[in-house]
């Protein structure tokens, strides 16, 4: 339908692929795209619709998260690209120089800060991105989808960590890919603005802060050197490795020096394709049994497996990210979905193998998917603390526990309904030692998994609730002789739960509810000596959608999002408790001190959402009904206002007052 025909700023989307024409097969499958919600863009200049659009400032959209920890200090801005991002699809990343600022009066930094900003406007599907220097991956990221009027978004991410990166006094490749396609249909040019922030330390620094007194999380410390583990240009794709499937893997050959006394490993993981929405995928024995095609399976359950010389060395069981378009695309208007602008990044610490591999030959490191489709994008960055005292470090590999993935299905489904429990567990652990001129230290690192995944499909295929929980816990110890031993542990809960109906309303029309919860939860603690510290996150959110569906068109919709966000660390503490609806913030309430106790102003908490399915089963519920009442209420009002004629035939389907004025003004304008 041409976009010249809906004049006013009303959403539409269109589905990346048409609805499944087979009889009673639910359509999470279908639903859960990144679907695209359109607006009109073929207006004439003089056209009012048109001045509206153009005085309308854009919409800003963001991801809730902490603000930056940065010193009292002014700092120096170095604009690195500005670039507008359009028919990308397939072609080489935008390239640039790079070499670090000349212009700061210090060149002693204490936080270095990426900024990611972008504005867009007219209709385009969200776009994964990411962006390199020196082949190291700095960001992984999510376009937002814009709309008619504009929409701007930033992305702050502290990039400390990249320090020796940043600063090295040499040129350096920075690159930034994003596949972006532009034609009549698909409008949206994004326009960005990449920028590092380097801020000055307020005291002077000391460089050799190295050594076992110093040893921290790889994420809270700096190395000295980082290798790019990633593809080599040229490309037309990102710097990432592709997994295709469950078989396929990719490997980078790489050379460390052979004064190394510290290894972490940083791997970035995103999913895509049929596997962008891996925890609702079928099993495998449900789709063979109703003969379905054209559905994901290989079932909900998925890890990235790490291997170095063909050994496994550690694993991550990543977090459910949810992009800008997907499920329905209201909830993430104007707060976006947890990680879905930041994508997390996670480390394995592979120091108990340095005696393995400092011995200047090539070695490798290798990535794999459990039960992937098509596609994964991986890559890694490896970090190096090297002993500037010595030309040589020694190691051992004392101990390499893998145990093999713990993987079960138990099913109990009579055609398409039926209930679905997929558990996992896993256990990697290492231990080895180095010697270096810090002392002879031995560092343990283990890994446990756990996973969940109850999905059960009703009303012969057209209802699917998933309910699924990860629990990994990472533990890094050094011990060295005669001294006490620093432990950290990093426990993190990833909570998942969906609830999807399908609705056929006659006509060519179906009614799509979706609620979705998302939970990352993660704590951090540090042990030295007789001292303890730790932090904590809680990042809860919760959304409820609508979606009117007609000939593959999505016509009207309704989404909100509730989100309570609380951190606590030492001296540091960020509290937010937010809530949107179709762009609009209801409340917002945000508290930075620890001692401070939060309420919305609404009286609503995500904990109150948080039972599921039966709760989630009955908010559906409410939310249609509601749904169904509006309509008949808004049919009723706009009847009276003689505007039945182009409303009689969706009076069942229609819950917003725009909808009446909407179609009153296209009958008016086409008749």
């Amino acid at each position: 339908m041409a976009a010249s025909l809906f004049p006013l700023p009303f959403l539409f989307v269109f589905l990346l692929n048409p609805l499944s024409s087979t009889a009673n097969i639910h359509k999470t499958n279908n639903l859960l795209k990144s679907h695209l919600f359109t607006e009109p863009t073929s207006i004439t200049t003089t056209h009012p619709a048109h001045k509206r659009l153009n005085d309308t400032p854009p919409t800003v959209f963001f991801e809730v998260t902490k603000p930056i920890d940065v010193p009292n200090t002014k700092p120096c801005k170095h604009l690195i690209l500005q670039h507008d991002f359009a028919s990308t699809y397939g072609k080489p990343p935008v390239l640039l120089n790079y070499t670090p600022p000349s212009h700061c009066p210090s060149q002693d930094f204490s936080k270095i800060v990426l900024e990611w900003k972008a504005t867009c406007k007219g209709r385009q599907f969200d776009r994964i991105f990411g962006v390199w220097l020196g082949g190291v991956e700095l960001l992984r990221s999510c376009t937002a989808e814009p709309r008619a009027t504009g929409i701007v978004w930033t992305v702050r991410k502290d990039i400390t960590r990249y320090y020796s990166l940043l600063v090295k006094n040499e040129t350096q490749e920075f690159a930034v890919y994003m596949g972006n396609i532009v034609d009549s249909t698909y409008t949206g040019i994004y326009h960005v603005n990449v920028s590092i922030y380097f801020y000055p330390a307020e005291k002077k620094l000391s460089h050799s802060d190295h050594g076992f007194n110093n040893l921290a999380s790889g994420r809270d410390s700096k190395a000295d050197l980082i290798l790019p583990i990633s593809r080599n240009l040229p490309l037309n794709d990102g710097f990432w490795f592709e997994i295709q499937n469950s078989t396929d893997s990719e490997a980078k050959e790489f050379k460390i020096p052979q004064n190394v006394y510290r290894a972490v490993l940083e791997v970035y993981v995103s999913f895509h394709e049929n596997d962008e929405f891996w925890y609702g995928n079928y099993p495998n024995e449900y789709i063979i049994a109703n003969n379905l095609t054209g559905f994901p399976g290989n079932g909900p359950f998925r890890e990235v497996v790490v291997s170095l010389d063909g050994e496994i060395v550690g694993a991550v069981w990543p977090f459910t990210v949810v992009f800008t378009g997907g499920i329905n695309p209201l909830l993430w208007r104007p707060i976006t979905a947890i990680g879905s602008f930041d994508l997390p990044s996670y480390d394995i610490e592979i120091t108990p193998f340095l005696g393995n591999i400092l011995d200047g030959k090539t070695h490798k490191l290798g990535f794999s998917v459990t039960n992937a489709l098509n596609v994964w994008y991986i890559d890694a960055n490896l970090h190096l603390w090297l002993d500037h005292r010595s030309t040589i470090t020694e190691g051992k590999l004392l101990k390499h526990e893998s145990k093999p993935l713990a993987l079960s299905l138990v099913s109990n489904f009579t055609g398409l309904n039926g209930k679905f429990l997929t558990s996992a567990r896993r256990f990697i652990s290492s231990n080895g030692w180095v010697k270096s001129s810090h002392g002879n230290i031995t560092t343990r690192f283990n890994q446990h998994f756990g996973y969940s995944n109850l999905m059960e499909m009703g009303k012969d295929g057209d209802l699917q609730i998933v309910n699924q929980t990860i629990k990994f816990t990472d533990n890094v110890s050094f011990r060295k002789p005669s001294s006490n031993v620093k432990a950290f542990k990093s426990l993190k809960n990833f909570e998942f739960d969906m609830y999807s109906d399908y609705m056929d309303q006659g006509n060519g029309t179906s009614l799509s509810v979706a609620n979705v919860t998302l939970g990352f939860n993660e704590k951090n603690v540090k042990h030295a000596g007789l001292g303890f510290a730790s932090n904590f996150l809680r990042n809860l959110q919760n959304g409820q959608g609508v979606m009117v569906v007609k000939n593959n068109l999505v016509q009207s919709g309704m989404g909100s999002t509730q989100q309570e966000y609380t951190y606590n660390g030492s001296g540091f503490c960020y509290f937010r408790n937010i809530s949107s609806s179709n762009y609009t913030i209801l409340n917002d309430n945000v508290g930075n001190t620890c001692s401070e106790r939060n309420h919305s102003h609404l009286g609503f908490g995500l904990g109150r959402w948080w039972q599921f399915p039966a709760r989630r089963a009955s908010l559906a519920s409410e939310l249609l009904n509601k749904y169904h009442d509006g309509v008949w209420l808004f049919y009723r009002a706009c009847f009276m206002r003689g505007c039945s004629r182009g409303f009689v035939h969706v009076r069942k389907l229609w819950a917003n007052k725009i909808l009446c004025n909407f179609f009153s003004f296209n009958i008016s304008n086409r008749t």
